[in-house]
């Protein structure tokens, strides 16, 4: 443990050794202090006068972490947590919230659609970190401004914008990274005049089988390590062993990303935007599938899923004052996303195929006005999802294709929400800010079994109507220039979706989920509690928040009965534990959260962040752990900024998961994890950037310098080991 202590300080020794005099940035200055753009506006946001936790990840700090995805992005903000299934993954985790009660939001439009699932997602990762402005990350129930799903808080990624600007600038990106023989690229073009605006943008991703690290966890035993792996060779299953069992094969994936934004001014004051992205990517094997043990060999020759495709239009209409001095923006969008899954055991030359495709079409009006001391917002949301669900299984050898159960039900599938909203920010005084908001909405479900020969279900038509709402209030109040106290109390829901109602799957925990037509939505109330604390200088600042959430009919994945049995037999000695989402009672979850800055000299500064949660689910009076829960965790550091480059040096940490919090729904894999539960962890790091010389901007840096092997907590891949990364940008 010294060890690691010692490296950490020497890493501070070489970036003080490169400190020399001059004056306080003004970023540290106003180090609270942001501008964000939302909506095609310019947003000032004071952190300390906020009453929600939040946090932004500027285009700065994206373009100096230098990170392979978004979910590493997010992941090393030291701010929330993020699982990962294999190489390609990247699922948030906020206060104790994954996946579909997590809200991901591109370019202020909901990414969540009927079939995001409550287990673990990679949809983040559809959205390059090179195409993003900002990333807004807020924390608690944010259903009053974004609607159902929101009930750990949401993940708006905002991308460049088009810019009103006389001719064309550009960047030209490339990385490389040792851990993975990353090979990435990334460009973009920006033509403007002073009422046309163009921005085209491009990139490709190449991560190579991951290494994990080969220096044993002081915390734990080595784990993870990838003995054998499967090929076929010449038609046939083949178990071969691996020549370096710290290299994770088969993980390697790549990725395809493209974005085109176009803006035109009219003489009257109006703006048109159109928005069109579009990512794709290769198969991408589900690693964790493929290292399941069954007897001496692996259970699966096969594992992967398909190119995941995701495709954004949106056309926008805006204009500043368009009445009694009101703003007010129009967007009416599409988009089109398609999953796949395909897996078939070691020996069995049947490979299954399970395909989604999900269309979802959109139409928001959003305005602002000047009321009284403050900002009154309002605004109408419309989404309506469509989902075709296929599957069928072919003999790899013959061709032969059968028909095959869908993973969601294969006749026709909606799903409609109507939403209205209202929010009001003022300044009531010179110490204090006040604000409120509320939304009320309609939300309709509808889905068929068109063949119910394959699993036979007791019923062929699931229909759910649902009125929903949420409200939130919040205080910010300056005791003196140095203490500020901040409250919120918010409310947040979610609507059961298709995934939650009528999904039938087999887990890897040895169980079949089947569907509950009769669930009903899940509701929080969440009260936060925080202060600031600052020096005159804005040289030093502690602040900390503690929450509580209140989980109403909490959806949880438990023990259920299937046309009378608890089992179901797929036949050949294959019986499953039938479970199902159900509504079981109350749960809980709280937490702190506590950041420090501080200026040591002049251009040096200390970053430190402390995360801790804790989940019950309460049925009948007894407690049992909530899933998604992760462990402490957070992230200490130096940054040191000359005019010339930056360098930062920090550790992020994790905590143990002990056996005994881990939740009993299989969510929290601990079937990947030592018997004992998931040990503790922590990484040192070290990057490094030159500021802008004409035009260039290099970038290095090495991570896990220890070469540490471990894994995240319910995650079924080993992270990377020391990764030596280097890259280059140009910018005309």
């Amino acid at each position: 443990m010294k060890k690691n202590y010692l490296c950490l300080l020497g890493l501070l020794a070489l970036t003080t050794q490169l400190s020399f005099s001059q004056e306080v940035t003004d970023t540290i200055k106003a180090q609270n202090i942001e501008e964000i753009k939302i909506n095609s506006k310019k947003i000032t946001i004071d952190k300390n006068q906020t009453p929600s936790q939040l946090e932004i990840i500027s285009k700065e700090k994206i373009e100096f972490q230098n990170f392979q995805n978004t979910g590493d992005m997010l992941a090393n903000s030291g701010s929330l947590f993020v699982q990962k299934s294999q190489q390609g993954a990247g699922s948030p985790v906020i206060r104790g919230f994954e996946a579909s009660r997590v809200l991901l939001l591109v370019d202020g439009v909901r990414m969540n659609n009927l079939i995001f699932r409550s287990g673990h997602l990679q949809n983040v990762i559809t959205v390059d970190e090179n195409f993003l402005e900002t990333a807004l990350i807020q924390f608690g129930p944010t259903s009053s401004l974004y609607g159902s799903d929101a009930l750990g808080g949401s993940v708006n990624m905002i991308t460049k914008r088009a810019k009103f600007e006389n001719g064309f600038t550009g960047n030209v990106n490339s990385r490389y990274s040792s851990v993975n023989e990353e090979k990435s690229g990334y460009f973009d073009i920006n033509y403007g005049t002073t009422n046309f605006a163009s921005l085209t943008a491009f990139s490709y991703n190449d991560f190579g089988d991951l290494k994990m690290g080969r220096t044993k966890n002081h915390n734990g035993e080595f784990f993870g390590e990838r003995p054998q792996y499967v090929e076929t060779i010449n038609g046939v299953d083949v178990l071969l062993q691996n020549d370096n069992k710290y290299n994770q094969k088969t993980s390697g994936y790549k990725q395809y990303n493209f974005m085109q934004k176009l803006a035109y001014k009219t003489q009257s004051g109006f703006t048109h935007s159109a928005n069109f992205q579009y990512s794709t990517s290769s198969n991408i094997n589900r690693y964790d599938r493929l290292t399941d043990q069954t007897g001496s060999g692996l259970k699966s020759a096969e594992w992967y899923y398909g190119p995941q495709k995701r495709l954004l239009g949106v056309y926008s209409l805006e204009k500043e004052n368009v009445f009694t001095n009101t703003d007010f923006k129009l967007d009416a969008g599409y988009q089109n996303v398609e999953e796949s899954r395909h897996n078939r055991n070691f020996g069995n030359y049947n490979l299954q195929n399970r395909t989604e495709k999900v269309a979802v079409y959109s139409l928001t009006a959003n305005f602002e006005t000047k009321l009284k001391k403050g900002n009154f917002y309002y605004g109408i949301e419309n989404y309506y999802d469509d989902l075709i669900s296929t599957a069928d299984k072919i003999n790899i050898k013959t061709g032969v294709v059968v028909p095959l159960d869908t993973r969601y039900p294969n006749g026709k599938n909606n799903m409609m929400r109507n939403d209205v909203y209202v929010s009001y920010s003022s300044k009531r005084n010179e110490a204090t800010n006040f604000s409120m908001g509320a939304r009320a909405g309609y939300a309709a479900l509808n889905s068929s079994i068109a063949d119910n020969s394959i699993v036979a279900l007791p019923f062929t038509e699931i229909k759910q109507q649902n009125f929903t709402y949420s409200g939130n209030i919040g205080l910010v109040h300056n005791t003196s220039e140095n203490f500020i106290v901040k409250t919120n109390l918010s409310s947040g829901y979610r609507v059961p979706n298709i995934d939650d109602l009528a999904k039938i799957f087999e887990s890897g925990s040895g169980t079949l989920i089947v569907p509950n037509k009769d669930l009903k939505p899940e509701q929080t109330i969440t009260g936060d509690l925080g202060f600031v604390i600052k020096s005159k200088s804005n040289k030093h600042q502690f602040d900390a928040t503690y929450f509580y959430t209140q989980l109403y009919d909490a959806i949880v994945t438990d023990a259920f009965t299937f046309n009378g049995s608890s089992t179901y037999d797929f036949g050949g000695g294959d019986v499953r534990n039938v479970v199902a989402n159900q509504n079981l009672g109350k749960a809980f979850v709280t937490g702190v959260n506590g950041n420090i800055k501080t200026t040591i000299v002049k251009n040096l500064q200390f970053n430190g962040s402390y995360n801790i949660t804790l989940g019950r689910v309460t049925t009948e009076g007894n407690k049992r752990p909530l899933d998604h829960i992760p462990p402490y965790f957070g992230k200490l550091g130096f940054n040191y900024s000359p005019k010339w480059a930056t360098f930062e040096a920090y550790m992020l940490f994790n905590g143990k998961k002990h056996l005994k919090d881990y939740s009993t729904s299989g969510e929290d894999n601990l079937v990947y994890a030592p018997k004992t539960g998931m040990p503790a962890w922590e990484t040192y790091n070290f990057k490094a950037a030159t500021k802008a010389m004409y035009g260039f901007t290099l970038f290095a840096g090495m991570e896990n310098i220890l070469d540490t092997q471990y894994r995240n907590f319910a995650s079924g891949i080993n992270a990377g080991g020391r990764n030596i990364y280097g890259g280059a940008k140009y910018s005309f």
